[in-house]
């Protein structure tokens, strides 16, 4: 291939605005190029918070999105994870403390299944029975709050910092925290995902019959 090929190969690529779910208010995440509009999608970008809402102090906390449509000059994307960074997880950690993660997988009201990982850090060091009652207020607030809300509202209410904060004010009637966060999020499955797998489920359990 000829030089003056090579470069209008490279004059042909066409630069997509990336843009944010309605959610974060349609923000723009950046460009990306691609030769043709079908090599955009299932990209993913990463940004943090602190960058959308043009505040250095949200720097800690990451969000992924997933492109997911695409138009003439523009990238539509959906929500993927949310995630702390290390580096502020780690600065929350002490001696003589406690750490108590939780891992809880929940159904929102308009079925998205999401993962959704919350930890709390006491001031001293709580025993057993504490950490496990810690972290069952901190799964049952979970469910509660993906029982009433979207999976807009369970995301929004995640990356504001309410549900952490309702958290807090619950657990630490059971041992003094320094601290409660949900250091990550994880979309894993979309509703058509869920209904196709309900769908099977009954057709396991029919052929069973």
């Amino acid at each position: 291939m000829s030089e003056r090929s090579v470069s209008k190969r490279k004059q042909e690529k066409r630069w997509y605005t990336v843009m944010a779910p309605e959610m974060f208010d349609r923000a723009e995440l950046g460009e990306t190029p691609a030769d043709e509009p079908e090599m955009v999608y299932d990209r993913t970008i990463q940004t943090t918070l602190g960058e959308l809402k043009n505040d250095p102090s949200e720097n800690n906390t990451k969000l992924t999105f997933q492109i997911t449509d695409v138009g003439s000059d523009a990238a539509y994307t959906d929500f993927v994870q949310h995630e702390l960074t290390r580096d502020y997880l780690r600065s929350l950690t002490r001696r003589g403390t406690s750490k108590v993660d939780a891992f809880v997988t929940v159904l929102t009201t308009d079925d998205y299944r999401v993962q959704v990982q919350p930890v709390a850090y006491t001031t001293k060091s709580a025993d057993h029975s504490q950490e496990r009652a810690i972290r069952k207020t901190m799964v049952d607030l979970v469910e509660e709050a993906a029982a009433e809300r979207t999976f807009e509202g369970l995301v929004e209410s995640i990356v504001e910092g309410r549900l952490s904060s309702a958290m807090y004010s619950q657990a630490k009637t059971i041992y003094p925290l320094r601290r409660v966060e949900i250091q990550k999020t994880r979309v894993e499955a979309q509703p058509e995902e869920v209904a196709a797998e309900e769908e099977a489920s009954v057709d396991i359990d029919e052929d069973e019959e």
